[in-house]
């Protein structure tokens, strides 16, 4: 190992030693994720500037810090399922009653699906105020290997039809979906825990001693998984760290500066769909202000790891004991959010590409012809697009061939593509979170007292603070 990786790895050895004196002096949850944030921006900046973006001394060093960042992420993966499983059966075990579930279901989703919509509007509207086009963008040897990559993948998107991707969602081997091998795999778990719960509740008059000992067996698992989950979130600075230290140390500058205007228009619409999120909190009675400083550090999480599906514990935690939602509603909005009407990869960015691209071939983008299609097609392409990185490639690639518009000019926005995911990430993460919250407001099951609460007391100190 050569000298320098060593010299490098000491210094983040030294910043997670801070970290973990901060978690030792019962620094709260957020301070420390700042804390994580900054330092890892800094490092990251530091590597860089010393030895540029390429050199094989980063990289190396980028493979040690992966230790500590997409380790993290794994076991946030890790916990998924059990955590999936267990909450929903629990608590339809409490709810005992199948139209309540009907409810949840019909506005979590729909929710989801409508902000999805909006939030294409706000990227048509950045790419006509940024003049946004890909008529004249000359392309590198990696995005003619990207596009190319793309077109291979044309076949795929094309083969998915509505109807295709709901039979998806059905758990034809839950055994596999439990491993998450398939892209839909989280909305087939929530299913065949939703039928377990409903099975259970079914014998609960004809065979209360069997009903009993189920509910308890759940009871128990759903104590031991949560226990799991304060455990791992305890790592959340520590991965926020290293996985943003390597972001900003990889990051081509020279790139993000060539396109520039996609990458402002881009943040604008992101930031415009968030305000949007706290508009509808607003209405809903609640204080968005408050909302924010409660969920910031998952946004921070889903921003440095790029992964809806791997913030679904982190999700369902701070909805729960910051926010004061019911852990049933918590978990049905941050499982179907991981999947389904993602608003940053489903709504934002496909919406943008096919305004960018539609001038190269001669397509007026701002008529209503092109525009109401192009919303309809987002709208029902939204369902089913996978919560991990690389999730908004394909529902591009949905978009764009539906269309009929040229799939490979999406790999010229190739260097800037993680950039732009980190921000897209966080907005599908605060709009799975929105749904849940205005889901449990309008069915009145939001415990205001835990909303309202402005420290961390009651939010299990054990969990965000220790």
């Amino acid at each position: 190992m050569a000298i320098q990786v060593i010299l490098n790895l000491a210094v983040a050895v030294a910043i997670l030693a801070f970290l973990y004196r901060q978690q030792a002096r019962h620094a709260t949850f957020t301070v420390r994720v700042f804390s994580a944030l900054g330092l890892g921006v800094v490092l990251g900046a530091g590597l860089q500037a010393v030895y540029g973006a390429a050199n094989p001394i980063l990289a190396s060093t980028g493979q040690y810090l992966d230790i500590v960042g997409t380790g993290y992420v794994k076991l946030l993966q890790m916990i998924v399922m059990p955590l999936i499983m267990v909450s929903i059966i629990g608590a339809i075990l409490k709810l005992k009653n199948a139209s309540s579930l009907g409810k949840i279901s019909a506005l979590t989703i729909g929710i989801l699906m409508l902000t999805t919509v909006v939030a294409a509007a706000i990227g048509i509207l950045m790419a006509k105020l940024f003049g946004l086009s890909a008529a004249g963008l000359t392309s590198s040897a990696a995005e003619v290997a990207r596009g190319a990559y793309l077109q291979g993948k044309l076949p795929d998107a094309q083969a998915i039809s509505l109807p295709s991707m709901i039979i998806s969602f059905l758990p034809a081997n839950p055994f596999l979906d439990m491993t998450g091998g398939r892209k839909t795999s989280t909305i087939a778990v929530v299913i065949f825990s939703i039928f377990i719960g409903i099975a259970a509740t079914g014998i609960a008059q004809k065979k209360p001693d069997e009903f009993a000992a189920f509910e308890r067996f759940i009871h128990v698992a759903h104590t031991i998984v949560m226990r799991l989950v304060t455990i791992v979130l305890r790592l959340t600075p520590y991965g926020v760290f290293a996985l943003m230290a390597q972001v900003v140390a990889t990051s081509s500058y020279a790139d993000i500066l060539n396109l520039i205007g996609f990458v402002l228009a881009s943040y604008c619409a992101l930031i415009l769909m968030f305000g949007v999120h706290l508009g509808l909190i607003s209405a809903s009675g609640l204080n968005p202000l408050r909302f924010v400083k409660k969920i910031f550090p998952v946004l921070v999480f889903a921003f440095t790891s790029r992964t809806s599906a791997g913030s679904i514990p982190m999700s369902v935690q701070t909805q729960t004991r910051r926010l004061g939602t019911p852990e049933g509603i918590a978990n049905f909005a941050a499982s179907f959010g991981a999947t389904i009407g993602q608003n940053g990869c489903a709504g934002i960015y496909p919406a943008m590409l096919a305004v960018m691209i539609a001038p190269t071939v001669g397509i007026d983008p701002f008529t209503i012809g092109f525009l109401l299609p192009l919303l309809a097609i987002i709208m029902v392409g939204s369902v089913g697009v996978a919560g991990v990185g690389g999730g908004a490639t394909f529902a591009a690639l949905i978009v764009l061939s539906s269309l009929d518009l040229p799939v490979a000019l999406a790999g010229l926005l190739i260097s800037i593509e993680p950039l732009i995911d980190m921000g897209r990430t966080a907005l599908n993460v605060s709009g799975s979170i929105t749904a849940g919250t205005i889901t449990s407001r309008v069915l009145g099951e939001t415990d205001l007292a835990v909303f309202n609460r402005d420290d961390d007391t009651g939010n299990d100190s054990e969990t965000l603070a220790a």
